[in-house]
């Protein structure tokens, strides 16, 4: 394999040649300038460029005087095709002779030696390519290229030597031998001229870190020039937003260490003086608008500290004031006057209309898997309407709001005409399939095993289709759905589900529940941020109590529950008294075995009266109203939620089932921001005779309301254990929780910075959880039990009550949330303190869970 410098100093070697040839021929020709014409043009040489195409590139014809200077050119224009690597110009007799060395041609490109960037990475910068034309200049500017790439990563230490491989029918293997060496770090970031901050607030502004052992999942603490501009980007933003608006970066110098390895940064800046802000007016000759209203949009406040990004947020909101107003084309000055003498900075906002504008054309750039029309049809502007920048804006928020892209960018250029102009929407793909196996523990469900395929973009036209089985300790599900998202090409979405359902929360509500159904749902808008859906489910409920053999008499009367096996014969210790549930043996005369739900026990629980198989005909639909400012990440606006749900047409079961949620955001401050979602819910009986079964009421608690255990707040039965000689309660026990037929609820959230670089993925939050749940009808509570034959519970002198505990009262709970993308899968911690509860509410101060996102 030769050395690339071979193939330089043979094209080198050649053009002086050919230069060399046509210099003889030159003078050869000026002897002969005016000694005849050409009769005709040969080509020699060539293999696989036609003589036609080399006679095209010249600038002379057959029947044409020998002409020096058009020869000349014609050599040069040769040379420029770079198809050649030798060329030359002589005469046989009246013939102009052509002969021509042909450039090769890549077969294949292949990198060597690199591990930090994939070959994908690098055949996306070089412009090598196979079937192309092999030649040093071009290779060489690849090689530039790819030590820019490794620059950017960091590895200035980089080395790229090319080679090739010659190959029969003059083709070549263009090899690139890639030594990547270390990453070049930066061992200290300085500012010189910093008085208001230190070099440690300063360093968390800027992207760039400086190296450390624990930064090893981040790269921004590699030396980056492009990175290094953006810093001080970073640093203007931030002095102008804390009231510095004369600050600016003297320089900025990378210096590399003597050891070659990092480099050592240093920002010289110039603070200025603080301001805080002055007079703000608006001005406005716009007849629609009135200045005064305009004036009360404005968040800017006289006094208030200086702070930039204040005028941007004001700018963007007399934008939209006068969108609303009419007026789609405005244009907002804001006119600034600095006083040095009072450290005031007065602002004037004019308002004029601007020139009307019409899109010319919509160019959609990088969407490498979703057609074109997936995101056209979510474009709330055409080509040839009107400039609208609000519609720009909701039409972003649309395309992201699909879920299909990592990030969404729309920007306009001009075009040639002055009313017209060029919107170009820049999409970023993401993976929307995934096929994921996943295993865990939660303390919650206790074991976790996840396997799911799914595709929320089928074939790119938005199709979604979802395969998923969920095996935990205490719940099992197999679901299946599709959905259309434009349905018969209408704005209209529908899809099938088909679903299987098995939970165990025995230790938590005393019942087991098997669902196996199917539905239909579909959905439209009714306007622009209000959209309905429909829906309908067939399924089969099979809802078991926990069985538990106790003992009655004739009567159905209770006489035993356990059976003591153990320490009869102390009665006075007892801590040796052993107890089991009772066996057939354990019956005596005139007694019977039955299970706690057997219809012959005069006092069995009211949940018994859940213990059976129903088939369920639900009707349901949804509204939702979405007014916020981003359907991803909110920080402004709110959203609304309102659903009913009517089981009766057909089915075995009857009832209504009413929910509705409405969230409010407000940012505060970058990442930091405030949430109150509001929520609450009933559901009402069609048949006061049944009561709502166990299954179809509402339950709060574990990941729904935190610092309470799964179903911990609300209606459950207790056993209360009291002396009968003075009523002194002795102890109280949580029975099983019953759920209940109406909550509320109120959360408020607000994410904290954390300090943890955003590559890790962690999120935080604290919280505090307001909220109730109860409302049993009188036909689910049933009436209270008092037990007072000691040898029923095994209670010895002491008596007991069995009885149902419901009420509304507020329950509240505060404490922090931390959320973990990783790469395991979303993980949630959740630590609490209890505000306020009820006795029999079962609580916890710690949550782990993990779950997998569709």
């Amino acid at each position: 394999m030769r050395k690339f410098l071979a193939a330089t100093v043979l094209a080198s070697s050649t053009l002086g040649l050919g230069i060399n040839n046509f210099g003889m021929l030159a003078e050869a020709q000026e002897d002969v300038r005016y000694g005849g014409t050409i009769r005709s043009i040969l080509v020699e040489g060539n293999q696989r460029i036609e003589a036609r195409t080399v006679q095209s590139y010249l600038l002379l014809e057959p029947g044409d005087p020998f002409d020096p200077e058009r020869i000349d050119l014609s050599l040069k224009t040769l040379f420029a095709t770079n198809l050649f690597a030798d060329v030359s110009i002589d005469r046989r007799g009246d013939d102009l002779l052509i002969q021509v060395v042909e450039n090769p041609i890549i077969n294949r490109v292949i990198f060597e030696g690199n591990r930090a960037l994939r070959d994908d990475k690098l055949r996306e910068e070089v412009q090598a390519a196979p079937r192309g034309v092999f030649t040093a200049a071009r290779v060489q500017a690849d090689v530039q290229r790819i030590l820019e790439l490794y620059r950017r990563s960091g590895r200035f230490a980089a080395k790229v030597e090319p080679q090739y491989k010659p190959l029969a029918q003059n083709r070549v293997d263009l090899i690139f031998e890639i030594t990547e060496g270390p990453t070049t770090g930066v061992r200290a970031i300085n500012f010189i001229g910093n008085k208001a901050y230190s070099d440690s607030r300063l360093r968390s502004e800027i992207v760039t870190r400086q190296s450390r052992l624990w930064r090893f999942f981040s790269s921004n603490d590699n030396y980056d020039a492009n990175r290094l501009e953006f810093d001080r980007e970073k640093l203007r933003e931030f002095y102008q937003n804390n009231g510095y608006y004369d600050f600016r970066v003297v320089s900025a110098v990378a210096e590399m260490t003597p050891d070659q390895r990092d480099f050592y940064i240093t920002y010289t800046v110039d603070e200025g003086r603080q301001y805080d802000f002055g007079t703000i007016r608006v001005e406005t000759a716009l007849e629609k608008l009135d200045a005064d209203v305009l004036r009360s949009v404005v968040p800017i406040q006289e006094g208030q500290l200086f702070r930039g990004s204040l005028i941007e947020a004001t700018i963007d909101s007399l934008t939209y004031a006068a969108g609303i107003a009419g007026y789609a084309f405005v244009d907002v000055r804001p006119q600034v006057s600095v006083n040095e003498q009072t450290g005031r900075i007065d602002i004037t906002f004019a308002i004029d209309e601007g020139p009307r504008v019409y899109i010319e054309r919509i160019n959609i750039v990088g969407n490498t898997q979703t057609l074109d029309r997936v995101i056209r049809r979510e474009l709330r502007i055409s080509e040839g309407d009107a400039f609208n920048r609000i519609l720009l804006d909701r039409s972003r928020n649309r395309v992201r709001a699909l879920g299909f892209f990592k990030n969404v960018e729309i920007t306009e250029t001009p075009s040639e005409q002055p009313d017209r102009t060029i919107v170009e929407l820049k999409v970023e793909e993401q993976s929307t399939g995934e096929l994921s196996f996943a295993a865990g523990f939660s303390s919650v469900d206790a074991y976790l095993f996840d396997l799911s395929a799914s595709q929320r973009n089928l074939r790119g036209r938005g199709q979604s289709v979802v395969a998923r089985t969920s095996l935990s300790s205490r719940q099992q599900v197999v679901d299946l759905r599709f959905t259309e998202p434009r349905f018969l090409d209408r704005n209209l979405s529908a899809g099938v589900e088909m679903f299987a359902t098995r939970q165990d929360f025995e230790e938590f509500t005393g019942f087991k529940s098997e669902t196996i159904g199917g539905g239909l749902r579909m959905a439209f808008p009714l306007s622009d941020r209000m959209q309905m859906g429909l829906s309908y489910r067939l399924q089969s409920d099979d809802v078991n109590i926990t069985d538990r053999n106790i003992i009655i008499d004739e009567n159905g009367n209770l006489l035993r529950t356990i059976v003591q096996i153990a320490g009869q014969d102390t009665p006075d210790d007892p801590f040796d008294d052993l107890f089991r549930e009772p066996r057939p043996e354990d019956v005596g005369p005139g007694e019977f075995l039955v299970d706690i739900c057997d219809p012959a026990y005069l006092f069995r629980d009211t949940i018994c009266r859940s213990e059976r198989n129903d088939i369920s005909s639900i009707i349901g639909y949804s509204l939702f109203l979405d007014r916020t400012n981003d359907p991803i990440s909110p920080t402004r606006g709110f959203d609304l939620r309102f659903s009913q749900d009517i089981a009766g047409i057909g089915g075995d079961v009857r009832y209504i089932r009413t929910e509705a949620g409405l969230s409010f955001y407000r940012g505060i401050w970058r990442d930091v921001v405030a949430s109150a979602r509001f929520a609450g819910g009933y559901v009402h009986t069609l048949d006061e005779q049944q009561g709502v079964r166990i299954n179809n009421r509402f339950f709060r608690g574990g990941s729904t309301f935190r610092g309470f255990d799964v179903a911990g707040l609300g209606p459950r039965e207790i056993l209360r254990i009291f002396d009968p000689n003075t009523g002194e309660i002795v102890d109280t026990r949580r029975l099983n929780s019953l759920g209940g037929n109406a909550y509320y609820q109120g959360t408020f959230e607000l994410t904290v910075p954390n300090f943890i670089p955003e590559e890790y993925g962690i999120r935080s939050a604290v919280f505090v959880d307001v909220g109730s749940l109860g409302l049993l009808s009188d036909v689910d509570k049933g009436d209270p039990i008092f037990i007072t034959d000691p040898a029923i519970l095994g209670l010895g002198d002491l008596n007991a009550v069995r009885l149902t505990k419901d009420s509304l009262s507020l329950r509240a709970s505060a404490g922090l949330s931390v959320f973990w993308d990783s790469p395991f899968g979303p993980i949630r911690f959740d630590f609490s303190q209890i505000i306020r509860r009820e006795e029999y509410d079962r609580t916890e101060t710690f949550r782990f869970s993990t779950s997998t996102r569709f």
